[in-house]
């Protein structure tokens, strides 16, 4: 039992590697001897550094075009020849380029992603051919999904500028060519880029870095205003799909333990499949509605609330009490057991989700670009120091703040903010 537990120790330990720094730009690597590899480079560039509405996501969406080394069809052929795969993602802070691929090819694949960085041709007729397509594409996905479109614009009310960017900008954008070259110049420096492995040796990917990207010109990083929380009610006719309700809160700084807790006390997800749990929320959903706790952390700001979804409109209305009702008793006050079901359950989140490559990027990146070191131990130890007094501290003071209420699909009958008790 001891070497059991010593090992998987050893292993978290390894988890998170120290943060290098190779010509200028940061990198951090975990190894763990898995057959497989994946690089990404992690660009501080997301919609709240925008210099136009939608230029983010077009920058995304021109990813693995024309080089100077390479067409985008060679890139393709090259890609498959390997048996790589290559994807591009786009949040509110970071635009992700990763490449995934069989241990050993990491030079080749390394390479295709710095030249992209540092050499990409963003030619007109690949902008009207395959990126104008794709930007119309991922403004129509986002618009057809109630519970995307719903989080989209809770964002807006609540952060405005900043944070409250669209991700994918408007359905008929007016963004250019020029626009999208001209913000991949301010975003493609050594500032703003970090670069994250798994599956490969940190000082391996420190010289391939210092290989590829060291013609990367130097700025400091990116920044936008600092995020400021306003809160708000709208309500957007949609047809199509399951009437949608969000309830948020949100909070400037640091994103907290308590508040992940938080959206994990509020979650009625249950611990065993098929099983109801034991969520006071679960209990009291009705049939053919849904209640989904969603929590969004940000360098600077967390938007925590709960999306709630139903066949109906009075189904809405109904969970929709339940869940406020909970969140006020979380203001009140927890007894021991549920805060402690809550600060594990958060925990175990934390650390899953560590396990995932994605998962990975997103919790070593803003770490990283700092250039400050951490561990998956340190990461999951300040659930530990969550106290009842902390924990009630940070729902009451979210409820102190106006709500942010979206509510899509049947607007002549979803209920209103004041209906559900906010």
């Amino acid at each position: 039992m001891l070497a059991t537990r010593v090992s998987t120790a050893q292993r978290l330990a390894r988890s998170f590697a120290t943060v290098s720094d190779s010509a200028g730009i940061r990198v951090a690597a975990v190894d763990r001897n898995q057959p497989t590899s994946a690089v990404t480079i992690l660009v501080k560039a997301g919609s709240r550094f925008e210099s136009k509405p939608g230029v983010a996501n077009g920058l995304k969406n021109f990813a693995f075009k024309s080089t100077a080394k390479r067409s985008a069809i060679g890139t393709v052929r090259e890609s498959e020849l390997y048996g790589g795969v290559l994807s591009a993602s786009l949040t509110r802070e970071h635009i992700a380029l990763t490449a995934e691929f069989l241990r050993g090819d990491e030079q080749f694949f390394v390479d295709v992603l710095s030249s992209f960085v540092t050499s990409a041709k963003y030619t007109r007729h690949e902008f009207e051919e395959y990126v104008t397509p794709l930007i119309e594409s991922d403004a129509a996905a986002a618009a057809a999904d109630p519970a995307t479109h719903a989080i989209d614009v809770a964002h807006a009310l609540a952060f405005r500028s900043g944070l409250g960017a669209s991700l994918t900008g408007p359905a008929h954008s007016s963004i250019t060519v020029e626009d999208i070259k001209s913000f991949a110049k301010s975003a493609f420096t050594k500032g703003n880029i970090a670069v994250i492995g798994s599956g490969i040796d940190q000082t391996l990917l420190a010289q391939l870095v210092e290989k590829s990207l060291s013609s990367a010109p130097v700025s400091g990083a990116a920044s936008s205003s600092t995020s400021s929380y306003f809160g708000g009610e709208t309500r957007v006719e949609a047809h199509g799909g399951p009437q949608t309700v969000f309830i948020g809160f949100g909070t400037t700084g640091a994103p907290s333990a308590e508040l992940a807790a938080l959206a994990a006390h509020l979650s009625p997800e249950a611990s065993i499949k098929w099983s109801q749990g034991t969520s006071s929320i679960a209990s009291a959903i009705p049939q053919g509605a849904s209640v989904q706790a969603v929590y969004l952390p940000y360098s600077d700001a967390t938007l925590v609330g709960l999306l709630v979804q139903g066949e109906t409109t009075a189904d809405v209305k109904e969970a929709g009490k339940a869940a406020v009702d909970v969140l006020k008793k979380a203001a009140a006050g927890v007894d021991a057991e549920a805060l402690k079901k809550a600060v594990v359950k958060a925990k175990f989140s934390a650390a899953s989700a560590a396990e995932s490559r994605d998962g990975l990027v997103s919790a070593l990146g803003s770490h990283v670009l700092a250039g400050t070191p951490t561990t998956l131990e340190a990461s999951l130890a300040v659930f530990d120091n969550v106290t009842a007094s902390a924990f009630t501290k940070a729902a009451s003071g979210l409820l102190k703040n106006k709500p942010t209420y979206v509510a899509v699909g049947d607007i002549t009958t979803l209920p209103y903010a004041d209906e559900l008790g906010l």
